[in-house]
């Protein structure tokens, strides 16, 4: 009797976990990514991101254009831009600290503006509000005012 009790704990115990793992897993990539659709136009969308940026004290070094990297090799897309966000004060305070130096693969921030193929332009990036949670320190603090001015940079453009 014992021996059943405690096989039927243990099976349960085991479909449980398995069951969490699965809703995880399924769950990671809308927890992992913001995405929203813009209410303007592609070229628009990129240029206003870009305008807002700046009038927030932000730089946008480099904006890569996706679709023209993979045309020249036959591939026809619909147009991707990745806009790197870059807020000085912020990454110096990064830069300046080794522990936190293991998130500039993070760095600069990226705003993605793409087209779907029904004509709808989105907006997607990282949701480092959430990741800023798993850090500590200065870490943490950084990614959480960096997030909530990403998102002040974009709230305009947001349908």
């Amino acid at each position: 009797m014992k021996t059943r009790l405690l096989m039927t704990g243990l099976g349960g115990a085991i479909l449980g976990v398995t069951a969490l793992m699965i809703t995880g897993f399924s769950a990671a990539p809308s927890l992992m990514i913001v995405e929203d659709e813009s209410r303007f136009d592609f070229e628009e969308t990129v240029e206003w991101i870009q305008v807002n940026a700046l009038d927030q004290g932000w730089k946008v070094p480099t904006v890569h254009l996706l679709h023209d990297a993979v045309s020249p090799y036959g591939y026809e897309v619909g147009r991707v831009a990745v806009l790197e966000l870059c807020q000085p004060h912020h990454a110096a305070r990064i830069l300046a600290e080794d522990r936190a130096k293991m998130v500039t693969s993070l760095m600069p921030c990226r705003v993605s503006v793409y087209e779907t193929s029904e004509g709808r332009v989105m907006l997607s990036r990282m949701n480092t509000g959430l990741m800023a949670r798993a850090f500590g320190g200065t870490v943490a603090e950084v990614m959480a005012e960096a997030t909530q001015e990403n998102e002040a940079i974009l709230a305009n453009l947001i349908r």
